[in-house]
């Protein structure tokens, strides 16, 4: 690949490996370019090809590649945490079942903001308008119909234990975790939100306004949440951009759960906090450009540590605990 020399590197699985080196030193080339293609290609058809290469092994004892980036987790306001991890088909059908629900005739998509029927015509379930300005930014204010609830009248006068489909849109995800508490089909993806450190947003929260921090701890709360293969290969690039302490605490918090289920976690970093927490790493280098390309050192954060030619490791000398 690029500026990649003649490199051989083994991934340890069932780890969680940190990929460091200074900039343009082939940490992208090696993992994004070439080894998450492979894998794309493998599992998926992708239609990115990978950097050249000449061989790879071990690829059948990995089922799925997933690339938890901080992209939006959906590409119109209409997305939000429910709809992305699958919750909202699940309290629907739970609204469904209600004896009110029964008596009317209702399915499913009468409790969809996407499809007519249940939802406020006068803004199509956005909940909102949006004003048109002359040289600024659009405004959007709550539709005056619906008073921004998204729903008509009649959908909104189903409820579950005193709470309308709107109502639990509007729940942050701590009060629906205890909302919900008794609800086993429900209650497990809304916790794995509550457990990556989301508990303050809101279920119905329109995708656009969460940070890529917050979109990345989605998917990772979606991953969570699904029923675990233990052969999950799982790759996040410069993962901690723009969090706090606290954030980066959690996250990896989350991310040793996936290790330890047995799954691989690979990650280019630059963070040390992130860096003594790996199981192995590994160092590119020695420079950038054309002086890069090449694995300099590889191992434990104490092995690397030793290593003379890495830029990386005089840092990790300085970390206390690691000998």
């Amino acid at each position: 690949g690029n500026n990649l020399k003649n490199v051989d590197v083994e991934f340890p699985l069932g780890k969680l490996i940190v990929v460091t080196g200074v900039s343009g030193s082939g940490k992208s080339t090696l993992i994004n370019e070439t080894l998450q293609p492979i894998l794309s290609q493998h599992f998926y058809r992708s239609l990115k090809a990978p950097m050249a290469y000449a061989k790879i092994e071990g690829i059948d004892n990995v089922d799925k590649v997933v690339n938890v980036d901080q992209s939006p987790i959906g590409r119109t306001p209409r997305s939000n945490p429910a709809t992305y991890t699958g919750v909202f088909s699940e309290i629907r059908n739970l609204f469904v079942n209600l004896p009110e629900a029964k008596i009317r005739g209702y399915k499913p998509g009468r409790f969809s903001f996407n499809v007519k029927g249940g939802r406020c015509e006068s803004c199509g379930g956005n909940g909102y308008r949006t004003i048109e300005m002359n040289f600024l930014p659009d405004v959007l204010v709550p539709c005056e119909v619906g008073h921004g609830k998204r729903y008509n009248r009649e959908t909104l006068e189903v409820r579950f234990k005193g709470k309308s489909i709107a109502d639990v849109l509007d729940m942050t995800v701590n009060t629906a975790v205890e909302f919900f508490e008794n609800v086993p089909l429900i209650l497990p993806k809304i916790k794995a939100l509550q457990d990556v450190g989301l508990g303050y947003i809101k279920l119905g929260q329109s995708s656009t306004t969460l940070s890529g921090g917050e979109s990345q701890r989605v998917k990772l709360a979606t991953e969570l949440s699904k029923r675990d293969t233990r052969k999950t290969l799982y790759i996040l690039d410069e993962p901690t951009t723009g969090l706090h302490f606290e954030d980066i605490r959690v996250l990896m918090g989350v991310l040793q759960k996936l290790v330890d289920r047995g799954n691989t976690v690979i990650i280019i970093e630059h963070n040390l906090d992130v860096i003594k927490q790996a199981d192995y790493i590994i160092d590119m280098g020695p420079d950038g450009g054309r002086g890069g390309g090449q694995i300099v050192a590889t191992g434990t954060p104490a092995e690397v540590a030793k290593a003379s030619e890495s830029y990386t490791a005089p840092f990790i000398r300085k970390i206390p605990d690691i000998k």
